[in-house]
Formats: structure tokens, sequence, C-alpha cells
């Protein structure tokens, strides 16, 4: 099998034994015929940019409403448990104190990232996206105040970049 590579181009990039793997046939047989690496979409490339991302802005505006809406601040999770290491049953969680508010974050990080793995968006995208979301939630709030007939002392609750708002 031929691999072209450009001369003087990423020049050791590539482990001379690739070029004597069977892995290059694996991957010209499962890609019919190209060595171009395989993708988690065989249609290839979507046609829309890559920023902003969707799941991670939604991701980011729905987090930040819950966290608005819910007094997460400092708030830890009662009693939390993991599966076993078969899998069969829930044991106690022992690792370090889980909050309300570390576990909306990663949902919108797992949301955020997850179009990444399959090659959809970088991690760039996603940060920005989440963040743009969070923008977006915080507007959102702050019109909704505006319409409350009753006293109110606003929304408090830490943002992405752990600095504490109050709308």
């Amino acid at each position: 099998m031929q691999v072209n590579q450009s001369p003087g181009r990423y020049n050791g990039a590539l482990h001379s034994s690739l070029f004597s793997s069977s892995v290059l046939d694996r991957i010209d047989s499962h890609n019919g015929g190209t060595l171009l690496l395989p993708m988690a979409h065989p249609e290839g490339c979507p046609t829309h940019p890559s920023y902003t991302a969707g799941h991670a802005t939604v991701a980011g505006a729905s987090v930040t409403i819950l966290k608005a809406l819910f007094d997460t601040v400092g708030r830890p999770i009662p009693n939390p448990v993991q599966p076993s290491a078969d899998g069969l049953s829930l044991v106690p969680y022992t690792g370090p104190t889980l909050t309300v508010e570390g576990e909306l974050n990663k949902v919108a990080s797992n949301v955020a990232t997850g179009r990444n793995i399959s090659g959809v968006h970088w991690r760039s995208d996603s940060l920005q996206s989440m963040l743009l979301g969070e923008k977006v939630a915080i507007s959102i709030l702050r019109d909704q105040r505006a319409c409350y007939n009753e006293k109110f002392n606003g929304f408090t609750f830490t943002k992405f970049d752990g600095t504490t708002v109050t709308v």
C-alpha cells in the first residue's frame, strides 16, 4: 500500500512502524479505499459551522436557570451512591463531597463536550458556547425578575467561572 507523505511536513510526527503496520490495511478496508481516519459520522463533516455548538449553548443556559431557581450554592447531595464493582447494586459514595451545583456543572460540561468526541465540534466551541448559554440565561433571568410584583432580592448562583452573581 502506498502512503503519501508530503516531504518535510510533519517530520517524525508519524512513527515509521506505522507504515509497516496492518492498521493501514484495516483503515483502507473499513473506509472503502481511503486512509483518512474513520469518523463517527459516515457522511463526513457537518455542513453547519462549528461555532456555536447548539447542544453546549442549551446546556449552559439550562444549567444556569436550574442553579438560579434552586438554591444550589454549597448544597451537598445527601447520601450519594454509586454502582458497585459488578454494576449490580448501589453502594455508598465515599469520595469528595458532591454538591448539587457541582453535579449540574458536570452535566453541562458532559453535554457540551459530547459532540466533540464525534468530531462535530472543537473543545473551544463547547466551552464558549456553554458560556454563551449562561449569558443568555442571565439575560432571561434579568427580564423575568422585572416581571415579579412582589419584593424579590434576585437570583444568586455561581457562574461556570466560579464567580457568584445576583441577577
